[in-house]
């Protein structure tokens, strides 16, 4: 089969290469083989080939962390689904391998590229919000790299909610793509202050929730606008930067600092996981939620999708297509 491999680690670009005879993975205990339909592009995609993610395959490997694809054997031949590949067959490739038991069926509301990009952004951003922020209506949720996958997602959770949300992105094109999603208010922090605006927004109470996937001086800025009983979640550190909070800021401010390790609920509360993905599916049936598919590429593609999402030159999620 066909499938990118990374045989050294470095930028994307640089170390993944397509190669045309890839053995074809065979399913263990537990596993399903699917046939690659369509998968999401996300930024661990990136951080592991760099080398720099929690989870190192042995290499080669092929990456690719989430896919839409159907069964090609066995009892469930032909299903629909959505899960995230067990490596190091990664989902650029033409087939792959899911755990029958963290597999789930694809929405029929959504289309492959859809579908594929449902499953760890918006778990993450439904997680973050309702298992560890519990935002509540008409609370004021502040969101970074709005324009981002997981970023897209919470802003979309986060009105559907019923909350009122400030996107914070990173320059004009990504502002009209917030403004799209259905965001209150937009701050380019390329152009203006996202301290001041929150303030301003909120009549200087502040943001109640913050998610925040990027770090660096995102983090610190919340600190700031932060609401008295606010909760911040921290998501990741696109930014590079890992902060070292303050805690006697968060003592005398009143608020919390909320972690958020999506993946370990696989382990510890796979029920949990279940239960979300079928929320997931009613708003995306409802039409209340839909994956920001920002391109489709084919499979040759993928590298370079791979490093503008590395880059933070993409916008929502890039999706591989199967050929």
């Amino acid at each position: 089969m066909r499938a990118w491999q990374v045989g050294e680690l470095g930028e994307p670009a640089v170390v993944m290469r397509l190669a045309d005879d890839v053995a074809r993975p065979v399913p263990g205990p537990g596993q399903l083989l699917v046939r690659v339909r369509a998968a999401a592009v996300n930024f661990p995609d990136a951080l592991m080939v760099r080398g720099q993610y929690q989870v190192r395959p042995p290499l080669p490997f092929t990456p690719g962390v989430e896919l839409c694809g159907e069964v090609a054997d066995g009892a469930r031949r032909g299903e629909r689904l959505i899960g995230n590949p067990v490596l190091p067959h990664g989902a650029f490739a033409e087939y792959a391998l899911l755990d029958a038991a963290a597999a789930f069926p694809a929405p029929e509301a959504l289309d492959d590229a859809e579908a594929a990009a449902l499953h760890i952004g918006y778990q993450t951003a439904w997680f973050a919000l309702h298992r560890r922020a519990r935002l509540r209506a008409g609370e004021t949720l502040l969101v970074h790299a709005a324009a981002g996958g997981v970023g897209s997602a919470a802003v979309q959770l986060g009105r559907a909610a019923g909350a009122r949300v400030v996107a914070v992105v990173g320059g004009p094109a990504k502002a009209e793509t917030a403004r799209a999603l259905g965001a209150d208010l937009v701050v380019d922090r390329t152009a203006g202050d996202f301290v001041a605006a929150v303030k301003e927004f909120t009549g200087g109470r502040g943001a109640d929730v913050v998610f925040d996937p990027v770090g660096g001086d995102a983090y610190t800025g919340s600190t700031r606008c932060v609401a008295f009983e606010g909760r911040i979640v921290v998501v990741g550190f696109a930014a590079g930067q890992i902060p070292a909070p303050a805690l006697n800021h968060a003592l005398v401010k009143n608020y919390a600092i909320l972690g958020l390790h999506w993946g370990l609920y696989n382990t510890h509360d796979p029920r949990a996981v279940r239960a979300a993905h079928d929320e997931l599916t009613k708003l995306a049936e409802q039409g209340v939620v839909r994956p920001l598919v920002s391109a489709r590429v084919p499979l040759a593609g993928a590298a370079e999708a791979v490093q503008l999402v590395a880059d933070g030159r993409s916008t929502g999620r890039i999706a591989v297509l199967a050929d």
